[in-house]
């Protein structure tokens, strides 16, 4: 690819904004995607079960009809207590379950069917978390799901289209240095949590961005499917 064209979902704070500098100093051209617009950003509420396939649509356009990679980040951190009202766990769980799981099966489906139609193959990356195999705090259950079930959709792409060039990977990160991070982190007690980490420290968005810009444009075929871990040894399979 001489000029790799992307599409980055979640990409205007933290993990995202860091994977969409990392593309852009690789030399690829880049669509990003938020709640709202911008340049080079694309506006979509993933809320809206509708909403990928008009991200996907979005996307080819602004990129002249080419996407050759896709990386799903966008993604929801929202607790639920088993204790909450079943109306209420039920909203929780969809929500996070559409968010995290739905629409990047969405997109991935839509860019599997477009790399089919093309017949250049693809890639796509899949930002998981380390919760997807150590699980996560009683009042994420939901999140834990989504995430084991952004894994196992990895591998079965992988799977099923290796043959025709469309590679897929995952990358799952433990606590990365984001807002979303500083307040968790804070809210489970800081340096204690901190303790269980044996490298002593969460995670810059950065190192983070570095394995997905691997992934996405130099990684060997004969990776795909492969899950890479970021949790400064805090969970090791």
């Amino acid at each position: 690819m001489t000029q790799p064209h992307v599409l980055v979902t979640g990409s205007t704070r933290g993990i995202g904004a860091a994977i969409f500098e990392a593309l852009k100093d690789k030399g690829a051209r880049v669509a990003g995607h938020g709640r709202s617009g911008g340049a080079d950003v694309l506006a979509a509420d993933l809320a809206d079960p509708a909403a990928a396939d008009r991200l996907w649509a979005q996307a080819l356009d602004h990129l002249d009809g080419r996407i050759d990679v896709v990386i799903n980040n966008a993604g929801v951190f929202e607790p639920v207590s088993v204790e909450a009202s079943l109306a209420d766990w039920h909203a929780g769980w969809s929500r996070t379950m559409q968010i995290n799981l739905q629409a990047a099966a969405d997109i991935c489906r839509a860019a599997v069917l477009d790399f089919r139609t093309r017949g250049s193959g693809g890639r796509i990356v899949n930002v998981a978390s380390r919760a997807a195999y150590r699980g996560d705090s009683p009042a994420h259950w939901h999140y834990a799901a989504s995430k084991a079930g952004m894994v196992a959709m990895t591998k079965s792409i992988a799977r099923g289209y290796a043959a025709e060039g469309i590679l897929a990977f995952a990358v799952c990160p433990g606590f990365v240095m984001t807002g979303m991070a500083e307040d968790y982190l804070a809210s489970r007690g800081g340096d204690k949590l901190l303790a269980d980490i044996p490298l002593g420290r969460v995670a810059a968005p950065e190192e983070v961005a570095s394995a997905v810009a691997y992934l996405a444009l130099e990684a060997p075929a004969s990776m795909t499917g492969a899950v890479i871990d970021i949790n400064g040894a805090s969970y090791v399979r």
